[in-house]
Order: C-alpha cells, then structure tokens, then sequence
C-alpha cells in the first residue's frame, strides 16, 4: 500500500504475528502483510543511503551509507581500549588520546604479581575457547558420525493457550528414528509480550533402542539456510527411558536474529550428531 519500514521493525512485526498467531498487520493502514506481498523499495533504500547521519562519537554528519565505515575506521572519537588492557588497564576512551593515555599508563610499571589477576583472566578466557576446539576436534576423531540439513516448521499445541513450537519431520540417524522440537521463551504464556526472544531446542528419539545411545549434537548453519548460530555441544545419554534431551539454548546472537527466524516459513539448520563407540 506504499508505507515503509524498515528490515528490523518488519521482522519483528511477522514474529508478532507468528507468536500470537495471527496475521501480521501494517501499523499505518492495518492491511495484513506478509514476506509474499511485500517488496523491497529500491528507490528509497537509495535515497536513504544518500541521507546525512549523525556519528554517535563526533555527532559530525556523513552520508547514510558511510557513516558504517566512518564510525568504525576513520572516526577520531571512536572508543578503543588501552593496549594494556590484557594486563588489567581498565580505560576506555577516544582513539585520539590512546597515545596520551598510553605514555601515561601505570600498567606497564606494576609489578608481576600486580598484573596477574588480569593474567589470569585473560587465561581463563582462553581455556575456555581452547576447550571447545579440542571438543570438536575430538568429536570429529569419533568412529560414527552423521549429519542431517533439516527444516523446522511452526505449529501449534492443542491447549486452551495454544503455544507455539517448531519440529521436523523423522529423519534417519544411527538406524534409528530422530525429530527436533524447538520452543520460544521456554513457551511462556504470551511471548509476544517480552522484547527478549530465545529459541531452546531439544533432540527426541522416535524409535525403540537396546542399548544406551550416548549422543553429542549441535546445530550450526547448514548449505540450505543463513541462521547465524555460534557452536555450543550438548550431550545426552538416550534409552527406552530417556527418549528427549532436555531444551538446550540454540545459541543465537541476539533477538533480531529470532525475530527473523520466526518471521520466516520454516527455519533451516545443520544438525551434526556424534554417538560415543563402546
């Protein structure tokens, strides 16, 4: 009908409409929309780019399409860290006065046993991404592994409130039969309610087994989908008594990166498994 919005508020507006399951409607005029019915304006995303924008560190104008690139690597207001900050140097300010900052910096004259909480830290957060690459590596020294591209579509629960989930269909896996079924903010009552959105997911063995399958999995974006997801491993010990994993986090960015999702037809993913050899 000729209004505009923008990408985020226009994913945001369908996840509204997915969550409290119904259609999503224009603000201005109230007609539904729909990714179908609903197009791009060329025109005016270029003339947009051409608009002036405010730099949010020297409140100078650029053009909208550079003010990106001024912000992040010409600015000289920009915020950046004192290059001892790996040693505890808590400053933060204009990239104009690290060399100031820097000369004047009592950091470098402490002592050893001065800078080694900050050392430690900093170890810290280097175990932590060191062990998660030695997991994968190790996972991937496993006898039996497998993956699956799988798509995930809505549906909804057959109470008084009906909640949304997401599941795929049965998919093969280790000669037996798998679903994935996701939730919505732990499938609160009224989720369209709440700005923060996460997406938690668990893995359900849909046939019988004799013999305890200890399972790895984690999803990660696949050649059919452009879900940004970071990596997270879970682990589960499946049996005839334990058929589902608990809801483990499907570690997305941020909650414009759900909105997008549920404002989608399906979402599409890579789930890879890892079964543990006796």
């Amino acid at each position: 009908m000729g209004h505009l919005m923008c990408a985020g508020c226009f994913t945001h507006l369908l996840a509204d409409g997915r969550l409290r399951d119904q259609n999503a409607t224009c603000p201005n005029c109230r007609t539904e929309i729909s990714k179908a019915n609903s197009t791009r304006n060329l025109a005016v995303e270029k003339a947009v780019s051409e608009l002036p924008a405010e730099c949010q560190y020297c409140c100078k104008e650029f053009p909208n399409k550079s003010i990106d690139y001024h912000e992040s690597t010409e600015c000289e207001d920009r915020p950046t860290d004192c290059k001892f900050a790996r040693i505890g140097c808590q400053w933060r300010g204009p990239i104009h006065e690290v060399p100031s900052h820097e000369t004047n910096c009592a950091h470098p004259k402490k002592s050893g046993a001065e800078v080694m909480v900050a050392l430690q830290d900093h170890d810290a957060k280097a175990a932590e991404d060191k062990k998660l690459f030695l997991s994968l590596i190790d996972l991937l020294s496993y006898e039996k592994i497998i993956f699956n591209d799988l798509q995930m579509k809505p549906y909804r629960t057959d109470e008084y409130v009906h909640r949304l989930y997401y599941e795929t269909s049965r998919f093969s896996a280790f000669n037996h039969q798998w679903v994935v079924k996701a939730i919505i903010n732990k499938s609160q009552r009224y989720p369209h309610e709440s700005c923060e959105r996460d997406i938690t997911y668990q893995l359900i063995l849909k046939s019988k087994t004799s013999s305890p399958l200890p399972m790895h999995f984690f999803v990660l974006r696949g050649p059919f989908s452009d879900i940004k997801v970071n990596t997270q491993i879970y682990k589960h010990d499946f049996a005839d008594t334990e058929t589902e994993s608990p809801f483990n986090l499907l570690p997305l960015p941020d909650t414009a990166e759900c909105n997008r999702l549920l404002a989608a037809k399906s979402i599409n993913f890579r789930l890879i498994m890892f079964l543990a050899s006796k």
